[in-house]
């Protein structure tokens, strides 16, 4: 009995960050003011949305598990663990994450972004004490490099399929469900060292914790503007997704064979 109370308590914790977790990221560098925010993609573009039913029910799941489990845990842990302690426990789990960002930039033929990734793990791994510290950001100016394998499989022709919201994920599509699981899950170097799904979930839900302690009011903050928030939710994953990847797709002189 204590051994299932023990995997429910692990899993509503790991839905409620990880839905939280994809709201965060989805509103950074969104700004709800401007009126072009609210203006409709063209038609051609847009994302299909057939199972609007579940994703509204799976997006009132995810909300009011992060009313009432996450947002009280990444409070009550951003009192206790110093900001600087955190900014560094994140720093570390981003640098793990750069094998994955390396390999989908050559994928994607980005091979400057790859000399970048390749030159920020190297610098922060060493000069880092193991990535705690972004000296590569910090004293060299090399700044953080965004990439995905469903951002590669766009690159190589992959439809989106249609919109989603998981209760693990939030907002996504089919092709970026693939892709982050892939990412997230399989290829991310700390999860090797869990010895079962549980210990893998307490990193994850740990290392969300931790993020989302360094952001705390933003998703109420995208709450309060809005009227429908599922409505801005999938707008601004959509923008933010598309304008990063419009900035990746530019070619620089160095990416040549």
């Amino acid at each position: 009995m204590k051994r299932f109370l023990l995997r429910l308590t692990l899993l509503c914790l790991f839905i409620a960050v990880s839905a939280a977790q994809s709201a965060r990221a989805e509103e950074d560098h969104i700004d709800f003011l401007d009126d072009s925010f609210y203006e409709d993609a063209p038609q051609e573009d847009a994302v299909p949305d057939p199972f609007e039913n579940f994703n509204r029910l799976m997006f009132k799941f995810n909300d009011v598990t992060y009313t009432w489990v996450l947002e009280p845990v990444a409070s009550s842990y951003s009192e206790i663990v110093p900001e600087d302690i955190r900014q560094a426990a994140d720093n570390f789990c981003y640098n793990m994450q750069e094998p994955v960002r390396f390999v989908n930039t050559l994928l994607q033929l980005r091979f400057s972004d790859a000399g970048t990734v390749l030159t920020r793990f190297a610098i922060n791994t060493i000069g880092g004490v193991a990535g705690l510290g972004d000296v590569a950001g910090r004293e060299f100016g090399f700044k953080r490099v965004d990439a995905g394998l469903g951002e590669t499989l766009q690159y190589w022709g992959v439809k989106d399929g249609f919109y989603l919201v998981m209760p693990m994920l939030g907002a996504t599509t089919l092709r970026e469900l693939f892709g982050t699981t892939v990412d997230g899950l399989s290829m991310t170097p700390y999860y090797f060292l869990a010895n079962s799904w549980q210990e893998g979930a307490l990193i994850y839900t740990g290392r969300r914790v931790n993020n989302l302690s360094l952001h705390l009011g933003d998703y109420e903050g995208m709450k309060e503007l809005t009227i429908d928030p599922y409505k801005a939710l999938r707008d601004s994953y959509f923008q933010y997704r598309d304008q990063t990847r419009q900035n990746h797709a530019r070619p620089s002189p160095n990416d040549k064979l």
